[in-house]
């Protein structure tokens, strides 16, 4: 393995899609939580919108300067535009909505 693992979403992403990438490191506690956490939040919010790619930082530890990971687990927004990040084990889905800037499904237009 590349250390750098798809595990859902579509191949071509369009307006409204989201690219998250999640930097770990092992499989720590914090770092599944992170991944499980992740999973179901894109589940609820971002159905059919959003590919998840999964960097191992202890299989390839040069990736975290490319987006600059100084604390891990990192989530990094890298479409739509600006870039954004989040650190922690994304448990608080109210800070994973502020920060990755999506409004919520209930609220509704």
């Amino acid at each position: 393995m590349s250390g750098t693992e798809p595990i859902d979403g579509e191949d071509a992403p369009d307006e409204g899609h989201y690219h998250l990438r999640l930097y770990v490191a092992g499989q720590t506690a914090k770092s599944l939580a992170a991944m499980a956490n992740l999973k179901r939040f894109c589940e609820e919010h971002l159905a059919g919108h959003y590919d998840i790619e999964v960097v191992d930082l202890m299989k390839n530890p040069q990736l975290a300067a490319g987006d600059q990971i100084l604390a891990i687990p990192t989530l990094v927004r890298r479409l739509p535009a600006p870039l954004k990040r989040i650190i922690g084990d994304l448990s608080n889905t109210e800070k994973v909505l502020i920060g990755l800037d999506i409004r919520p499904k209930a609220g509704g237009f």
